[in-house]
């Protein structure tokens, strides 16, 4: 293997299938991989996580195991049964900045249990658009003010408590939009005025705060490059966040294979560009993942340089950067433990917002639930309060509902009945099958789970959660049943 061929490795951090590397990955580390991608699908229990992480070490002590571990809705060590952090909204609504540091410190302590070396958090987006379908309930609000002292807090939480690096997403601000760069091209129309004054304000104070990688958004700033994606653009990326806002680490893409950066160029024309424009690190194989996908980022960004396209002393100095950041990682003298499920569930209680009385009355209680698809960046997770609720009420059936299906006519009037929501405000069946069942059954209490609906309606009570983590459940749970410790408005 020529020396280019392994600078060109040390810039991409693929992800892979099954919960063991497989031969390709191994082969890929021993010719200087950068990075490793893990999701929910390489993780089946804490011992076998471990094993394979050691095992990417052990074959390439410089790799950089990385993560997109949020906490709340967005979680891969805690996919199966859902997280017991609450998420970045809820977080946002208490407002307490102590709090939000000790859970990115308990997230940090789990993935350094994990051997995990990098997360692609937190989430520095200033949600401003109610339509938006991939943001909601990740960020951690809509006032840059709020949003920029919480992603400080996440940053020294994560990296000053436990060690691990963390990662400010999506530059310059995915709030403003109302497309999923996962399945198309969102554009951002504010004035740069507004950017400045909205958008950027989190990305400066994670900055300030020492952050040492960057994910870069899939999306076309009409004030600052209206031609093409930010991740694609330099000045977006070299003009923007290096030069304007003094970033020096590592600008990592959020995953090539994205249609709002793949489409109409491909997944190595998409690198090479992306390279060029100052990005260091390309996450591939979120969706797509392979050894196919690494030989064609591989191919293009070695072809690019050979070409002259591409300045070599570009990728060496992209490949220096990932170097200084994997060769920098430290860990506390005294690793921090994380919180545990009935801490987090108290975390999430403080974020919890009644609205009347939302007691289930006696009887075997029925949940309706809305079941919205799943975005592709939190991926199809178990939620909802069933689980719960079946522990401390007997009894408990569920009717599931899409986007297509009716409210069954026959529900019983003589159950105690919760309808359960998920960003009804974005998904109008959702409303309209509130609308119908509060008609027929007055005395259901509503937990909405998503982003809030701007003005309730009338049910028995309404509990909003700000989130679907496991932990906002269970506290949902505890309202329901008339638990103690609910906040009321």
């Amino acid at each position: 293997m020529s020396e280019l061929d392994r600078a060109v490795h040390a810039l991409l951090v693929p992800g892979f299938l099954g919960t063991t590397a497989p031969d390709w990955l191994r082969r890929r580390l021993d010719d200087g991989l950068g990075g490793v991608a893990l999701f929910a699908r390489n993780i089946g229990s804490a011992e076998q996580l471990r094993a394979l992480t050691d095992g990417l070490h052990g074959a390439n002590p410089d790799v950089l195991v990385a993560v997109d571990e949020e906490g709340g809705d967005v979680t891969r060590l805690e996919a199966a049964h859902g997280s017991r952090h609450p998420g970045a909204l809820a977080l946002g609504q208490v407002d307490d900045v102590d709090l939000t540091r000790r859970v990115a410190s308990s997230i940090g302590a789990l993935l350094v249990e994990a051997g995990v070396d990098w997360t692609w958090s937190p989430v520095a987006d200033v949600s401003s658009n109610a339509a938006n379908p991939i943001v909601g309930v990740r960020a951690f609000g809509s006032d840059p003010d709020l949003v920029a002292r919480h992603v400080t807090a996440t940053v020294a939480g994560l990296q000053d408590d436990a060690g691990i690096i963390a990662c400010a997403k999506h530059f310059p601000g995915h709030g403003d939009t109302d497309l999923d760069s996962h399945l198309e091209l969102p554009t951002v129309a504010r004035q740069r005025s507004v950017l400045d004054t909205v958008d950027l304000v989190p990305f400066r104070a994670a900055i300030a705060a020492g952050v040492r990688t960057v994910m870069t958004g899939h999306l076309r700033i009409l004030a600052v490059d209206p031609d093409v994606p930010a991740t694609l653009s330099r000045p977006v990326v070299t003009g923007l966040l290096r030069h304007e806002l003094g970033f020096t680490g590592v600008v990592v893409s959020d995953a090539l294979e994205m249609e709002g950066v793949a489409r109409g160029r491909g997944i190595g024309e998409a690198a090479v560009t992306a390279v060029l424009a100052g990005v260091d690190v390309l996450c591939l194989g979120g969706q797509h993942a392979g050894d196919e996908v690494v030989a064609t980022v591989h191919a293009a960004l070695v072809a690019a340089v050979r070409d002259g396209r591409l300045p070599e002393d570009r990728v060496a100095h992209a490949g220096a950067r990932v170097a200084a950041l994997a060769g920098a990682r430290s860990l506390p003298h005294d690793p921090l433990a994380p919180m545990s499920f009935a801490d987090g569930v108290l975390a999430a209680a403080r974020a919890i917002m009644v609205d009347g009385r939302p007691e289930l009355g006696p009887g075997a209680p029925l949940v309706v639930r809305c079941d919205p698809a799943a975005t592709l960046a939190a991926g199809a997770r178990p939620w909802g309060i069933v689980a719960p609720l079946a522990a401390v009420r007997p009894g408990v059936t569920e009717v599931l509902l899409g986007p297509e299906d009716d409210l069954p006519p026959d529900l019983p009037l003589d159950r105690p009945v919760a309808l359960v929501l998920r960003d009804a405000g974005r998904h109008a069946w959702q409303r309209a099958v509130e609308s119908r069942l509060l008609a027929t059954h007055p005395g259901s209490v509503v937990v909405e789970m998503g982003v809030p609906v701007a003005l309730p309606r009338a049910a028995a009570g309404r509990i909003t959660t700000y989130g679907a983590s496991a932990a906002s459940a269970q506290a949902a749970v505890d309202l329901l049943t008339a638990r103690e410790g609910r906040r009321t408005r």
